[in-house]
């Protein structure tokens, strides 16, 4: 039987600066050095993604999702990105060795080229790998003139046809136009994100984080589904809707990304809830002001929390701020109903979520290349003879 066809994104996560990197440093900690930076990327692309194969300097990812809502999968890229950046710069801290591999790895980044296409699923080796035009273009993608428009810092490079099937307005959301021309191909229109200035928004941002030892009360309850799945059912309007009791979820987040400033118009009956994001980052937790339609209300302001369970489940937390005094019966009264409500939701968040992971047809996994961390606990000394 002919391998079926599928529609699937496809990703590319590259170690720029690998070559040189290795070329010039001692092997035994630059391997661990770039294990352990591939290893923050990989489990950051997963979910939606999962892992094809690694490709020397790189990470082949594809997810064959139906539908993948366009601002959770720049999330996952640019999340993937910012998960590497605080890896860096802890490493960099941390670290006391003065070997030339660890001195050098600040010279690492990430750049990823994402397309949209079909596949087949083919046994090559012993093993199953994904083949098909669009992923021989992925892969040319990575070959590409985009030094010359932003130098060489990190970028992510979407195909049109990813964003197309991502439904995302690109020069809303401030995509810059590339074009690239690949032999037996044709030219091909894309739209690039340079990285860097979004890392340094995504560093400088204020962060408005509810935590455990503020909150005036939490509402806690155990998932048995991963983080990135339970962030889209709490995140995504349509996802959400399906197990909150709301009549509407409509969403209001100006250039189509979804992120701080994002409002959200939950419709009960004749009264709208209005909740405000004040602070985003996914897929640990986001906080949001709610105004209730009740005059004078206080605003309430809630911190949604994602913590790594065992076993892959997702322990969700619902962090309620401490009101001012005045405001403290009014609270208690609406965390009341509020707690009454979403105990009786997430029965119906688990049975949709809970065993319900894609499973049967997606390809076993490569294992991870695993760090062992030498270049934080055996500092080597560089000599004249490394």
């Amino acid at each position: 039987m002919l391998p079926k066809a599928e529609s699937a994104y496809f990703a590319i996560a590259d170690i720029s600066g690998y070559t040189n990197f290795l070329a010039a440093v001692e092997l035994d900690h630059a391997q661990d050095i770039i294990a352990d930076f591939m290893d923050t990327v990989v489990k950051g692309l997963r979910p939606p993604f999962r892992l094809a194969k690694f490709e020397g300097d790189a990470a082949f990812v594809y997810t064959t999702a139906e539908k993948v809502d366009g601002s959770l999968l720049q999330d996952a890229i640019e999340g993937a990105y910012f998960k590497f950046r605080r890896r860096l710069r802890n490493v960099q801290q941390a670290s006391t060795c003065e070997c030339r591999a660890c001195v050098a790895m600040g010279d690492l980044d990430f750049k990823f080229v994402v397309h949209h296409g079909e596949m087949v699923k083919q046994k090559m080796g012993g093993r199953e790998e994904l083949a098909g035009r669009d992923v021989i273009l992925v892969h040319r993608l990575l070959k590409n003139t985009v030094s010359e428009k932003i130098g060489g810092r990190a970028y992510a490079l979407y195909s049109d046809a990813a964003i197309r099937a991502m439904g995302v307005d690109p020069v809303a959301q401030g995509f810059i136009a590339h074009h690239e021309t690949i032999d037996v191909i044709g030219d091909v229109t894309l739209w690039l994100r340079d990285l860097e200035p979004a890392w340094q928004r995504e560093d400088e941002q204020i962060r408005m984080e509810v935590t455990r030892e503020d909150a005036y009360a939490i509402l806690e309850f155990d998932i048995a589904a991963p983080q990135q799945t339970v962030w889209e059912y709490l995140s995504v309007p349509g996802q959400w809707r399906r197990w909150w009791d709301a009549d509407d979820i409509v969403e209001e987040s100006g250039k189509g990304r979804r992120g701080a400033g994002t409002k959200n118009h939950c419709a009960h009956g004749d009264h709208t809830n209005i909740e405000e994001t004040l602070d985003w980052r996914p897929v640990d937790y986001y906080t949001v002001g709610i105004t209730l339609p009740i005059p004078g209300a206080p605003k309430i302001v809630m911190t949604r929390a994602l913590l790594d369970g065992p076993n892959g489940t997702t322990h969700l937390e619902l962090r309620i701020a401490k009101p001012k005094p005045k405001d403290r019966a009014f609270v208690d009264g609406a965390a009341g109903k509020f707690a009454e409500r979403m105990t009786q939701a997430i029965v119906r968040l688990r049975s949709m979520v809970e065993g319900n992971q894609a499973g049967s047809e997606a390809m076993e996994e490569p294992p991870l290349k695993l760090s062992t961390g030498r270049f934080l606990a055996e500092p080597v000394k560089s000599d004249a003879r490394s």
